[in-house]
């Protein structure tokens, strides 16, 4: 079935389709592009790029919130997007990942839970027909501190069931600021379970699409200089750090803050003869006040050049990617969720509009934007092939997460299964869902109770979620692995 109507797109063409009409502006970024009078339209797809159109039409959030900094997206309103009028996200045709190897189960376990599958072909092939796309933050984990059940659940979905068959599910965030290799080696010593970048999407992995456009960027915002090899993995040539321009004039920012360790990795040049194809933030500033001041001479300048003012800002501004656009977000902090990348891009819109009188047109990536679930189906595809050696995607998708104003309205809107948690960001009582955004399959205390709820649905209520490493297959006819 359909999961959106063009009418929430403000396009024509079929959803992922490139597109070969219409105005495609950037000159800047490639020769042959041409500049559109109204939006922020996107460099168009050469043949390694599909372009998905922004789920809602909307220039800027800046004006209404210039006194009230919140922003509830909702259902009843449309609003699955923060994006500009007519704006198309490009992404990659095809997962690009840098793949790393998945500890195997033991070979003897193997062995039986295949002989159990062949007697259970059925369960088999309902289990392969679902799927799980899990946030992190506030689903899976605190920050550095995993959230025990998450550990539990995953575990059943990588064969720890009555069948020893791995259901397949990928890791959705809206985090970043770090390799994929990384983020992955972190979360599988973290939920003690073996993480592939092949199941991983992080809020700017869709970005690395913009490398076929771009040359020289901007990247903010990560620990340290981390966003620096992120986007130089993508495929970036030249990449500047807002530490690299400070280190080449502390001036530039007044109120900046730069270390001994900063102007050890920092690499200054002459930027005043360079010239920004493009702005990328691809996680939270740690330094809010350089940030603001770097992104904003740029955005002022004339053709992407520092220490210039231009003439109409409007008409030679660079483009502005966001990763992601959630305003708050779960930490391990025993108060109410945190402030994230949503309220810097909203601080530099208001801060853009002060200073010009015209709205900030800008791009945001992430959850809930339709291109982050086109290219999870894409790598769920590819996981499948990984696992069950079937590129096809599961009829089935269940979206776990814990903020209704991204998990759950991108979920719902694409079609899938969602199911709300009460560990991050959502704190409703017993019993309640959000008013807004409601999770259409349910909500849960904890990760565990959604993945019980959903394999129990497709598979039988009697299927059972743990291994047993005493099974028979010839003694059990049915395939059952008699776990109390």
């Amino acid at each position: 079935m359909p999961r959106f109507d063009d009418a929430d797109f403000a396009v024509v063409s079929a959803p992922g389709t490139p597109r070969t009409e219409g105005p495609n502006p950037f000159a800047a970024a490639r020769p042959g592009l041409s500049r559109g009078n109204s939006s922020l339209a996107i460099p168009g797809g050469d043949g390694n790029t599909v372009e998905i159109p922004a789920s809602r039409s909307s220039i800027s959030d800046a004006a209404a919130l210039m006194h009230n900094l919140s922003l509830s997206p909702s259902m009843k309103e449309r609003r699955g997007s923060r994006n500009s009028f007519g704006t198309s996200l490009p992404i990659p045709r095809s997962p690009r990942h840098s793949r790393i190897g998945t500890r195997r189960a033991e070979v003897s376990q193997d062995i039986l839970a295949s002989q159990v599958q062949d007697m259970s072909k059925e369960k088999v092939a309902a289990a392969k027909n679902m799927a799980f796309a899990f946030d992190i933050d506030g689903v899976l984990a605190h920050g550095n501190e995993p959230i025990e059940e998450a550990k539990l659940a995953l575990k059943m979905l990588n064969g720890d069931n009555e069948l020893g068959i791995k259901i397949p599910y990928i890791l959705l965030t809206n985090g970043g600021g770090k390799t994929e290799i990384a983020r992955c080696e972190q979360l599988a010593g973290l939920l003690e379970s073996p993480i592939s970048t092949d199941q991983f999407i992080q809020s700017h992995t869709p970005m690395q699409a913009l490398a076929e456009y771009y040359d020289t960027v901007l990247v903010c915002g990560g620990e340290d200089f981390k966003v620096r090899e992120v986007a130089e993995t993508y495929g970036f040539k030249n990449v500047v750090h807002p530490k690299d321009i400070l280190a080449w004039d502390p001036t530039v920012s007044p109120w900046g803050i730069f270390s001994e360790k900063d102007r050890e990795n920092a690499k200054p040049r002459d930027f005043s003869k360079m010239k920004f194809d493009a702005i990328l933030v691809f996680a939270d500033s740690r330094d809010y006040a350089t940030d603001f001041q770097i992104i904003m001479d740029l955005l002022l300048s004339e053709n992407g050049k520092l220490l210039t003012r231009a003439k109409d800002p409007v008409a030679s501004r660079i483009p502005i990617y966001f990763s992601q656009g959630d305003l708050v977000f779960p930490t391990n902090h025993k108060g109410p969720p945190r402030l994230t990348q949503g309220s810097f891009r909203i601080a530099i819109e208001a801060q853009y509009k002060a200073l010009t009188g015209v709205d900030l047109e800008r791009v945001v990536y992430g959850k809930p934007e339709r291109a982050t679930y086109t290219y999870a189906d894409e790598v769920l595809k590819n996981w499948m092939e990984q696992i069950h050696n079937e590129n096809t995607l599961p009829q089935h998708v269940y979206m776990v997460g814990d903020n209704p104003q991204s998990d759950i309205i991108g979920g719902n809107m694409y079609g899938w299964n969602t199911c709300l948690v009460r560990t991050g960001v959502f704190q409703g009582k017993e019993g309640e869902n959000d008013a807004h955004n409601p999770a259409n399959f349910g909500v849960f205390d904890n990760v565990l109770e959604a993945v019980k709820a959903a394999v129990r649905k497709e598979l039988g209520q009697d299927f059972k979620l743990k291994w047993n490493p005493k099974v028979n297959p010839v003694l059990h006819g049915d395939g059952s692995s008699a776990v109390e």
